[in-house]
Parts: structure tokens; C-alpha cells; sequence
């Protein structure tokens, strides 16, 4: 088959094309990372629209998105809301023109109106429903991280362990996220795109662990990593809560275990992104 993984240089996208790639299919990468002629807002895009006709199916996994931090620090520009408006725009149009099979990536955020990141994701809910495609929504997941400048939380906190010795957090880390590790989430992924005709458009796919976590149950797993390797460090937490992550209205949906499960456990899971990190700084010392 045929796939297009738009994204794929990002956390989630460059994952999926290795899993895809060894299940044997064959995957276009589109990043603008990758290759500056696949900037998803340039409009139009010639390539764009080469790679999606060619395609069987394709996983719309591409946003200007990062991890709190630059969320935090960019979601209310207008860049940010022109970049993602303008690539949705422009992805959806074309899925359109040529009738394609697709999945979006949406996110927990998304019934979150007072975050622009949020609205946005909910903005391509919409587009994906009218096209009947299949909305897929992530929860924290996890994983080697190509763009630290955007990294999430726990790629932030190992990375800022093996440079300063420690790490602050942004918040007290009593909130609690549920995390999925990459892995699990490209197999979440494949069982959507194979079970395409099971599902429908309105259907809550909620891909996560199911399994809540705090932060600071995480910062201390990632200590623990470190003082196996003989480089204790500290954890410094803040003062402020985090309501999003307790908001009542962020649950997720179970639907999704009649066809996947997830298999890692944030220990597990953790060890390998540490120890995979761990060999890039290695090659430093």
C-alpha cells in the first residue's frame, strides 16, 4: 500500500514511517523538515497534491505544535494560528479533490475552547468529518523527539537532566496525564487505517494509555534512570496547578480497546527513550 505520513519528521510521524516500512509498505515522507518544498502552507503545492493522488491512504499527522513550553509561548501568535489554518486548508482541500482515505490527528485539547491550539484541532475535526474521514486523538504520547525546541515533557526533562543536572518544572506536578509510548501508538495507527470501514467519522478514537500518571511520578522515573548511571540530578517543581489536565471534560474514550491495546508501561517505555537519548549524548562526552 500506499501511504502518506504528513508530519514525518515530527515526534509521532517519524515513528510511523519506520513501523510502516517494515510492515512493507510503501511510505512518502512530507515534512518541511525533511524537504523545504514540503511546507504544507505553501498554497498551492504541486508536490502536495503528486504525493496525495499517488496515495492509498494518508495520516494527517502534521500541526505547528510542541510541548507545553512552546505552546505556552507561541499558541496565542498569529503565526501559529496562520500556519495551522493555512495547512488545513490546504491538506483538507486536496483530500477532498481526490477522495482519499485519511486519518487526522486531533488531540485531548480539542474540546478545550480557551486554548488556540485547542479550537484549531477542533477546527479539523470538523473538515475531517465532512470528508468522512477518521478523527484519531492523541493523549501525551511519548518518544525520541527530532525538534527539541518543540519536545514535550518528558523528552524536556531528560534533556535538561543530561545538560544542567537537573530540570525545572512548570508546574507542582500533581497533575495527572495519561502517557503512551510511540511505539504503541503506531500500532493504534495501523488498526485504524486496516479497520478503516469499522469505524465511523463520528466514532471518539481516543488513543492513550488509559493509565494516569502525575508529572511528578515522571520527573522521578527519569531520576531514577540517572542514578542508574551514576549521574544523580534534582528535580525542582513550581507552584502552578495545572486545571486543563484536570478538566472534567478531558476523558478519555474506551471505544478504541474493542480493536488495540496498548503494551508498554510508562517504566518501560521511559528506559528506552532515556537510553536512546543517552547514546546522543554519549557521543559528546
Amino acid at each position: 500500500m500506499k501511504i502518506t505520513v504528513l508530519g514525518s519528521s515530527g515526534q509521532i510521524g517519524a515513528y510511523l514511517t519506520d513501523y510502516l516500512r517494515d510492515k512493507g509498505h510503501y511510505v512518502y515522507e512530507f515534512d518541511k523538515n525533511h524537504n523545504p518544498h514540503e511546507d504544507l502552507t505553501l498554497i498551492p503545492n504541486p508536490l502536495l497534491e503528486e504525493r496525495i493522488a499517488d496515495s492509498d491512504f494518508v495520516f494527517f499527522l502534521a500541526f505547528d505544535v510542541g510541548g507545553s513550553r512552546y505552546l505556552k509561548k507561541y499558541q496565542h501568535t498569529f503565526n501559529f494560528v496562520d500556519n495551522n489554518t493555512r495547512l488545513m486548508a490546504n491538506v483538507f482541500g486536496l483530500l477532498e479533490k481526490y477522495n482519499k482515505r485519511f486519518v487526522f490527528a486531533s488531540s485531548q485539547m480539542s474540546n478545550m475552547s480557551h486554548s488556540p491550539y485547542g479550537t484549531l484541532k477542533r477546527v479539523g475535526e470538523l473538515y475531517t468529518q465532512t470528508l468522512e474521514g477518521l478523527t484519531v486523538k492523541f493523549w501525551n504520547v511519548y518518544g525520541i523527539e527530532k525538534d527539541m525546541a518543540k519536545a514535550h515533557v518528558i523528552t524536556d526533562f531528560i534533556k535538561k537532566g543530561f545538560e544542567h543536572g537537573d530540570f525545572d518544572m512548570l508546574t507542582d506536578g500533581t497533575e495527572e496525564r495519561q502517557f503512551l509510548y510511540a511505539e504503541d501508538c503506531c500500532e493504534a495507527l495501523e488498526t485504524v487505517m486496516d479497520c478503516y470501514t469499522q469505524f465511523k467519522p463520528e466514532d471518539p478514537l481516543h488513543i492513550t494509555s488509559f493509565n494516569q500518571s502525575s508529572i511528578k511520578e515522571v520527573a522521578h522515573i527519569i531520576q531514577g534512570q540517572f542514578n542508574l548511571i551514576g549521574r544523580p540530578i534534582n528535580i525542582n517543581p513550581g507552584s502552578a496547578k495545572d486545571s486543563v489536565q484536570m478538566d472534567k471534560r478531558n476523558e478519555a474514550s474506551t471505544y478504541i480497546t474493542g480493536w488495540w491495546l496498548p503494551k508498554t508501561n510508562l517504566q518501560d517505555g521511559i528506559a528506552k527513550v532515556f537510553n536512546e537519548m543517552k547514546k546522543h549524548y554519549d557521543d559528546f562526552v
